[in-house]
C-alpha cells in the first residue's frame, strides 16, 4: 500500500504538534524530604550555585532575578557561577558584531552579584573557552579581563589567565572553595602548558597534586570544590538521552527544528554515548579528568563537589567527595532531560539554582530551588549534608 506525499507531511506535522507540546509542560517538580529551614542568625555563609546561566533574557531574566531576591537577605552571601557565563562562544574581540551581547549577557550576572551585596565567582567553561574551539584561550582570557575591568574585588573569574587552577579562596573559618577551570583538561587547541605558562600547575600531575594540598584538612572549615564539569550525571553530558534525542536531534543545534529523523536520528546520541566528544563523560579525555579527581577527592573527601554543563538540578550521593551537586539551569527554559542514576537524591528538569547554608553549629544544609517564569522560587528539595 502505498502513502500520498500529503499523507506523510499531515503525519509529521502531527508528530511535531505533539512534541511540541509536551516540550512546552515540563514535568511536574516533586517536593521532597523538606527539612526545616534554618534560623538567619545560626547560618555562618550561604553559598548560591548556578551554571549556564550565560544566555540571560534581554527583559530580565527569572533565574537572575529570583537569585538576586535571595542573596540580598541571606546571611553572608556568595555566588558562584559554574561555568558557561557566556553563551554561545563566551566574550568575543572588540571587533566582532557579538561583542556588545555577550558583554550584556556577562553584566546581567555581576549586577545581580552587586546588587545583592553578594561576593561572586566566576569559573570558566567550555562555552567560556570559546565553545571549544582554536580561540578558546583568548576567549577565556578576555573573560577574565572584562570581570576584572569592572572594579569590583568582590566580583573575580577564577582560576585566571586560562589556568587550571586549583584557586583558593577561604571563607571566613568557615568554608574553603576551591576553584577549578575544567575545560583546561578537554580543551584540544592551545593552553597554558610548559614552558609557555603563566600557571603554577600546568600539566594533569601538577594539578592533581596540588589540589590534595588544598583538600587537606583544615579544622572548622568545610571544603566545597568547583569546576564546570560534574564527575557523574543523569544528563546528555553522562549518557543519558530521551527519545526526543533519537526523533529529533536537530533540535541540539537550534531549538525550533522540530523535524523528525527516526532511526537515523538516533546516530546522535549513539554517537555520543560511544564519546565521540569530549564534552561528555564518555570520551577518554573526560575520563581521564573524572578519574584523577576520584582519586584525589578519595584521600581528603571534600563536602560538595559542585558543576553545571547538564541543563538541570541534580544532587547525588558521592563515592569521593560526599556530595555531587549538578546546577547547570541559570535560564529560565534552557533545561534538558535529567534521570535518576545510582545513588541520586534529587533530579529535576527544571530551572533554578542550588542553596547550601553552612551553619555555625557545624551543620550545612542544602536547598534546591526551582525558579517559575515570574522570577519566584520555591524550595523543591533539602537535606542536611552529614
Amino acid at each position: 500500500m502505498t502513502v500520498s506525499r500529503g499523507k506523510w507531511i499531515r503525519a509529521l506535522a502531527v508528530l511535531s504538534s505533539v512534541a511540541v507540546s509536551a516540550c512546552e509542560s515540563p514535568p511536574e517538580i516533586p517536593v521532597l524530604s523538606l527539612v526545616p529551614p534554618a534560623a538567619p542568625d545560626q547560618v555562618a555563609l550561604t553559598l548560591f550555585l548556578v551554571g549556564d546561566a550565560g544566555a540571560p533574557a534581554p527583559g530580565g531574566e527569572p533565574v537572575l532575578s529570583a537569585l538576586y531576591v535571595d542573596a540580598r537577605s541571606a546571611p553572608t552571601p556568595v555566588i558562584a557561577f559554574l561555568g558557561d557565563n557566556a553563551y554561545p562562544r563566551g566574550l568575543p574581540d572588540s571587533t566582532s558584531p557579538t561583542r556588545h551581547e555577550a558583554e550584556r549577557r556577562l553584566m546581567a550576572q555581576i549586577v545581580a552579584v552587586r546588587a545583592s551585596g553578594a561576593r561572586g565567582f566566576f569559573v570558566p567553561g567550555n562555552h567560556d573557552w570559546d565553545s571549544h574551539s582554536a580561540d578558546g584561550w583568548d576567549a577565556v582570557r578576555r573573560q577574565g579581563r572584562f570581570v576584572s575591568a569592572q572594579g569590583d574585588l568582590r566580583v573575580q573569574l577564577l582560576p585566571a589567565n586560562g589556568c587550571p587552577g586549583p584557586a583558593v579562596v577561604d571563607v571566613d573559618e568557615t568554608a574553603r572553595l576551591v576553584l577549578l577551570d575544567t575545560q583546561w583538561w578537554l580543551h584540544r587547541g592551545a593552553k597554558p602548558r610548559h614552558p609557555v605558562s603563566p600557571c603554577p600547575a600546568d600539566s594533569e600531575a601538577e594539578i592533581l597534586d596540588a589540589l590534595r594540598l588544598a583538600l587537606r584538612p583544615l579544622g572548622p572549615r568545610r571544603v566545597i570544590v568547583m569546576g564546570h564539569h560534574p564527575i557523574q550525571s543523569g544528563g546528555p553530558h553522562g549518557g543519558h538521552f530521551g527519545w526526543m534525542d533519537h526523533v529529533f536531534p536537530l533540535r541540539r543545534l537550534n531549538e525550533v527544528l522540530w523535524l523528525p529523523l527516526p532511526a537515523l536520528g538516533s546516530v546522535y546520541p549513539l554517537a555520543r554515548m560511544l564519546g565521540v566528544s569530549n564534552q561528555d563523560l564518555s570520551s577518554a579525555a573526560y575520563r581521564r579528568m573524572a578519574t584523577g579527581l576520584e582519586r584525589v577527592f578519595e584521600e581528603s573527601p571534600p563536602l560538595i563537589y559542585a558543576a553545571g554543563h547538564d541543563h538541570g538540578l541534580q544532587a547525588i550521593g558521592g563515592r569521593s567527595a560526599r556530595y555531587l551537586l549538578v546546577s547547570g539551569a541559570g535560564v529560565f527554559g534552557h533545561h534538558e532531560r535529567v534521570v535518576s542514576i545510582d545513588r541520586t537524591l534529587f533530579a529535576a528538569e527544571t530551572s533554578g539554582y542550588m542553596r547550601v547554608e553552612f551553619l555555625r553549629d557545624g551543620l550545612t544544609r542544602l536547598g534546591a530551588q526551582v525558579v517559575d517564569q515570574s522570577g519566584h522560587a520555591f524550595e523543591a528539595f533539602s537535606m542536611w549534608l552529614d
